[in-house]
């Protein structure tokens, strides 16, 4: 893993959930994470429904401190080309429940089998561990008044890094994995995939086009000036991955966020069967229909009420609560 990867990943771990920090296991560039020293102090979140667990852990060093790490495991997607294998090389069919014709058992598979992708923040901080830890949400109602008097001077007082965004563009990191390029300086992007993809199937696609226009932080910025850059996002973003992935675009949910996780425009593409995180109604604003309001009006994004969710531990919220907005 180069610094420029690692340190995107820590950035946007502390800014959004665009990725973490991460130790792989059995990577051949990263080092290994001493799992089965680790020992759990608390489950941060879990969802059901995803299959993924988050773990506050921690691992002691030769001092006996104990240092903070937050060890998210998630079950991985089904391989199509690995069903038939799996089926043949079960270990154990065993019998939970029959009647009539319906019966349910647990499947037993074999280690190579039974992946887990298991993502590391460590050492990590308290910031992260807040990050993970299951947390009330709230609905924030922004008027146009609302963001330039609280959210636009939060920002400009915050220290957001986006160098990692420059690398990219610049070529000085991730060049390897750029699946196409417009390089025109107003209305160019650079299409990449997300890193919460591991490619290794398309049922889970995800990839980011990032602007090569600095200044573009969020929606609020956009006006019809700005047409011809979200149609080039739009048309050739699509076109590229159907020719390199095979996906037309008819199966893609194409969207930005807002609020976004790092304030310099990128838009996300995902498979339209993928849910998403952050592809809820609360946040992702399809750039179909961005498009069309700013044929309508130029200002539309500068006039309109946005809505979205902050968790309760975002300093925005607390601006907003000392603002009377919640």
């Amino acid at each position: 893993m180069t610094d420029s990867v690692k340190r995107r990943r820590e950035e946007e771990a502390a800014d959004g959930e665009n990725g973490v920090a991460v130790s792989e296991q059995g990577s051949d560039t990263a080092p290994g994470f001493p799992l089965s020293e680790m020992s759990v102090r608390r489950v941060l979140r879990e969802s059901a429904r995803d299959k993924t667990v988050f773990l506050h852990g921690q691992v002691n060093s030769a001092s006996g401190d104990g240092t903070d790490a937050v060890v998210i495991l998630e079950k991985t997607p089904f391989q199509e080309e690995n069903i038939s294998e799996l089926l043949k090389k079960h270990t154990k069919l065993q019998l939970q429940m029959t009647n009539d014709i319906y019966s349910t058992y647990r499947l037993y598979l074999p280690p190579e089998l039974n992946e887990i992708k298991t993502t590391v923040v460590y050492p990590a901080t308290e910031k992260h561990l807040q990050k993970y830890l299951r947390q009330e949400v709230y609905l924030i109602q922004e008027t146009a008044e609302d963001y330039k008097n609280i959210t636009l001077p939060f920002i400009q007082s915050q220290s957001f890094s986006i160098q990692w965004v420059y690398n990219i563009l610049e070529k000085k990191a991730e060049a390897d994995r750029v699946v196409y390029e417009n390089p025109d300086p107003a209305n160019g992007f650079i299409l990449i995939p997300d890193l919460k993809w591991d490619q290794k199937q398309l049922d889970d696609l995800y990839l980011i086009a990032i602007c090569h226009c600095r200044g573009i932080k969020s929606l609020r910025d956009l006006t019809a000036e700005h047409l011809p850059l979200l149609r080039n996002m739009a048309q050739e973003g699509k076109e590229a991955i159907v020719k390199r992935y095979g996906i037309p675009g008819s199966q893609l949910r194409v969207y930005l966020h807002y609020q976004p996780s790092y304030y310099h425009l990128h838009v996300h593409f995902t498979a339209l069967s993928y849910d998403a995180p952050g592809c809820s109604v609360e946040r992702a604003h399809l750039l179909s229909d961005v498009i069309d309001n700013l044929e309508l009006d130029s200002q539309y994004y500068q006039k309109r009420t946005l809505t979205f969710a902050l968790r309760a531990d975002e300093p925005l919220l607390k601006k907003c609560q000392e603002a009377g907005r919640v």
